[in-house]
């Protein structure tokens, strides 16, 4: 193997970037870049030839040597992209490595000795819309649609290589945020799933689109090991750093079996229209790809997504909130998307995302139905009335039929009517499986949970759910994998350890499943669902008194706020107190509490399902099949 270039200094500086060249480590503002072995040689080598052609035949002797049988060129290539990735660097516009076609490369960034990097600034820029309200909200509505349209021309890529088989599967990773800034987060969070949703319109038939891969931010994972986990053909990844008003967007498709970077694109400027910025860039997908998208599709991408950049920002942030299910955040969430839905009264994803946030704050935050059923009804009427076809619009209005209005029926054809129009959604899937399992198909609900599982295998909550319908069919070694899988890719959901619990009680052990709500009770901010299920093992296994304070909590806890009367009714199901749970059951019936849904498949109910009363229950609420 050739012998290292000697190298001035033992730390050089280029753009953000310090080279520890005896160390052998790359950094960014004082922070370390995972670089392997053989593209950090590589690194090292056009670094020294800075300005300088490096020819292939350098770089595989530099790699192997001269007598070595690998596939060097896929290793030259893997390594060039291996270091583009660490530098955010792209082949079409290069800041750092260019490509000399034919020959080899050259390292074209102005090198500094000897200083290291500075850290980065701790008054850090405030969030976008703080720092130009309308106009960097601008940008970045801008920057989703660069980047669904610049993956639109990757897809592209794939069909045009006449190699590819019929179908393909891609996955977006998450979105960079080059600039550091902790507030400009929820954006990044947000194009990730906008672009992975806008995406999975494109081309169902022949383009698979796995979203949700926000467990890998910041991960060291190669490309390869990426791409098992996710089972995917191809890597969408992307960046993006703002710099005053003028932004960066840099798009790159890796083909997952050999992590060659096959296409990539970059955009650098400052918009100025963002509307006609949408209507170039729309026209570029629908020419890009054709051959392969029917003329309604490009219509349905342009529709999916407001034109006014401040009501996507507020979407966005809102969605931050939605996700985090906990009463706190859910009242946060609330009046962003109202603030939304104000500033574009047309915007079909904000008011389905404000209909599914009423109508599971029952689950989540322990909501009065009375209180959040007229709004939650009418968001999800709003989002069908501004875009019918869209699968979220369909999903808000099965999730109130399902959770709220009890017509399960209905709520499954909404379900399967979002997966027909997004056939790449994951919680289409699920909310399908979910309706499936309160009917008692539960072989047809595992199937559809799998089928959630397999578009977005790293969603924590698909676990947990899956977990509830493997426990509703009884299943319970399958629900408490599922359970454990859940709470092993998301430490910090209760709903997780929920299910654990659960799913404990059934199995015996009941030490197990207390202890896996002392985290549900924490991390869920005090929800009446974990102190029941907490009563009600306490009753079930003779601690009378303890269950019974559980009651006296529950009692002084409704003196200040809604405790669904099916909390109380199940504990006092596990004390044997019958003619008190049918009276709390009685209650929970006129008060429509969402919890009685569990009643027709919840095992905890068994014990009473021969007594008349149960059934007459069943039958007041519709749920008697």
């Amino acid at each position: 193997m050739a012998p290292s270039d000697p190298l001035p200094t033992t730390t050089l500086r280029f753009g953000d970037f310090e080279l520890a060249t005896t160390g052998f480590e790359l950094r960014r503002h004082g922070r370390p870049v995972h670089l392997g072995r053989q593209p950090m040689d590589v690194l090292l080598l056009l670094v020294a030839r800075r300005g300088q052609l490096v020819s292939r035949a350098e770089i595989i002797d530099r790699l192997w040597g001269k007598d070595v049988f690998v596939d060097v060129d896929t290793g030259v290539n893997t390594a060039i992209s291996k270091i583009r990735q660490a530098l955010h660097d792209s082949a079409e516009a290069p800041i750092f490595v260019e490509t000399v076609p034919g020959r080899g490369y050259r390292f074209v960034a102005k090198i500094e000795d000897g200083q290291p990097a500075p850290a980065p600034p701790e008054n850090l820029p405030p969030p976008l819309v703080t720092a130009a309200p309308g106009r960097a909200s601008r940008v970045g509505l801008a920057i989703v649609v660069a980047l669904v349209i610049a993956a639109a021309a990757a897809g592209a890529w794939i069909y045009r290589r006449g190699s590819a088989p019929d179908r393909v599967s891609m996955a977006v990773l998450p979105f960079v945020n080059l600039g550091d800034n902790p507030e400009h987060q929820y954006l990044a969070d947000g194009f990730t799933d906008e672009t992975a949703a806008s995406l999975a319109q494109i081309d169902p038939e022949h383009l698979s689109v796995k979203g949700r891969t926000l467990r890998y931010k910041g991960t060291a994972k190669s490309v390869a090991e990426i791409g098992r986990e996710l089972v995917v053909d191809y890597l969408l990844d992307s960046s993006i750093l703002m710099e005053g008003t003028r932004v960066r967007v840099t798009t790159r498709l890796i083909r997952v079996r050999d992590e060659e970077h096959v296409w990539s694109h970059s955009y650098e400027r400052e918009p100025t229209s963002f509307i006609a910025f949408q209507q170039e860039l729309s026209t570029a997908i629908a020419e890009q790809i054709r051959l392969r998208l029917p003329a309604d599709r490009v219509t349905g991408i342009g529709h999916r997504q407001t034109r006014n950049p401040e009501a996507y920002d507020a979407y966005l942030r809102g969605r931050h909130f939605q996700n985090l299910r906990t009463p706190e955040n859910t009242a946060r969430a609330i009046p962003i998307f109202r603030r939304a839905i104000a500033l574009d009264p047309d915007y079909a994803l904000a008011w389905s995302a404000l209909s599914f946030t009423y109508s599971a704050g029952t689950i989540n935050s322990d909501a009065r139905p009375a209180d959040v059923w007229p709004p939650a009804r009418d968001a999800a009427a709003q989002a069908v009335r501004a875009n019918p076809n869209l699968a979220e619009s369909q999903l808000a209005v099965g999730y109130f039929d399902w959770l709220m209005a009890w017509d399960w029926k209905r709520a499954e054809a909404a379900f399967r009517e979002a997966a027909r129009l997004d056939p790449s959604s994951a919680i289409a899937f699920r909310h399908v499986g979910h309706a499936l399992s309160q009917l008692g198909r539960h072989a047809e609900a595992e199937v559809a949970m799998r089928r959630a599982r397999q578009l977005d295998p790293l969603d924590a909550l698909h676990l947990a759910l899956s977990s509830q319908v493997a426990f509703q069919a009884r299943n319970y070694k399958e629900a408490l994998t599922l359970a454990r899988e859940a709470v092993l890719l998301d430490s910090r959901l209760w709903i997780g350890y929920m299910e654990l619990a659960q799913t404990y009680e059934q199995l015996g052990e009941h030490d197990l499943a207390l202890e896996a709500l002392v985290d549900a009770v924490r991390l869920s901010g005090g929800n009446s669902k974990t102190m029941g299920l907490r009563g009600y093992i306490l009753g079930k296994t003779g601690r009378i008194a303890e269950a019974e304070e559980v009651l006296r909590l529950l009692e002084a806890a409704a003196k200040d706020r809604y405790v669904p009367p099916a909390t109380f009714a199940l504990v006092h199901a596990a004390l044997g107190n019958v003619d008190a749970m049918f009276d709390w059951l009685d209650r929970a019936a006129d008060a429509r509490d969402v919890h009685l849904i569990f009643l027709p498949v919840d095992a905890k109910w068994d014990r009473y399902r021969t007594d008349p009363r149960f059934a007459a229950l069943l039958a007041r609420c519709g749920f008697a099949r």
